[in-house]
């Protein structure tokens, strides 16, 4: 049984790991613009030939699923490591994968529910 190998699948490395840094510099990411830095989450803007992107890293794996589950709600598509995403558009994203490793999710966005009850 052939596994999950699509046809023209660029070749996709074995997951990285690392600081918010390390990951920034095999991104090719050479200057992350640090705009959280707390005890739960990094957060950088990275800005390279292949677009604009956010890369994260996570203190722990349930902030990191927490994170994801809530910007899923916005739409967009994830690269997703151990500990680590990286947010952007589509082809930006699969472009970091090709560097990074790790698995692509995408989420169209939700309606906001509140807005069909809501009095002004």
């Amino acid at each position: 049984m052939l596994m999950g190998c699509g046809a023209g699948e660029p070749d996709v490395p074995q997951e990285a790991s690392g600081s918010l840094e390390q990951l920034a510099e095999r991104a090719r990411c050479a200057k992350p613009d640090v705009r959280a830095d707390t005890a739960e989450l990094r957060q950088a803007s990275c800005a390279t030939d292949d677009g604009t992107y956010v890369l994260l890293t996570f203190a722990t794996d349930r902030g990191q699923r927490e994170w994801i589950n809530q910007a899923k709600d916005y739409g967009g598509s994830y690269l997703v490591g151990r500990r680590w995403v990286v947010s952007g558009d589509e082809d930006t994203v699969t472009a970091v994968r090709g560097r990074l490793g790790g698995t692509v999710e995408t989420a169209a966005p939700h309606r906001p529910q509140s807005s069909h009850g809501s009095h002004h």
